[in-house]
């Protein structure tokens, strides 16, 4: 029994090491939060695979000529000619954002104004309280206004 007893303490002598830890660190994994850039790419595609196709998907897949369908699957709409248009339809109407603001603020600014591109006409009117912008689309027939109010500055 004794010696039965040595070996128990001389297995559990040899069996017991130091434990060792270190800290627990976290670290993200979106590139966007300090994370590796690496993943960029892997969470792009992920979040594209899970996107629902919305309304304006299928809208814009229309006035695009992509056909039926947005959103995830098919190929309407994801070729290079189709975000070459988009990306160029998106300069062209930052041109024009561009026109109407220097037309209300810049060096003489007009008090009302029109500014056309393609389908779509902005006119604007300043007052003393605010300026009014009214955006008509000539394709589908919607107006869209917008009033801002004017910084008074003594």
């Amino acid at each position: 029994m004794k010696r039965l007893l040595s070996v128990m303490l001389g297995a559990m002598a040899l069996g017991a090491s130091p434990v060792l830890a270190g800290d627990l660190v976290y670290t993200p994994v979106n590139p966007s939060f300090g994370g590796n850039p690496l993943n960029s790419s892997h969470l792009l595609a992920t979040a594209n695979a899970q996107r629902d196709a919305t309304a304006s998907d299928a809208e814009i897949d229309d006035l695009l000529g992509g056909g039926s369908g947005g959103g995830s699957g098919g190929s309407g709409g994801n070729s290079d000619a189709d975000l070459f248009v988009r990306q160029l339809q998106g300069r062209l109407l930052s041109a024009l954002a561009s026109q109407v603001t220097d037309a209300i603020f810049g060096e003489n600014p007009q008090q009302n104004g029109t500014v056309q591109f393609g389908d779509t006409e902005v006119t604007f009117e300043r007052t003393p309280e605010s300026i009014r912008l009214v955006i008509s689309n000539f394709l589908d027939g919607s107006v869209t206004e917008i009033v801002v109010p004017q910084l008074v500055v003594n």
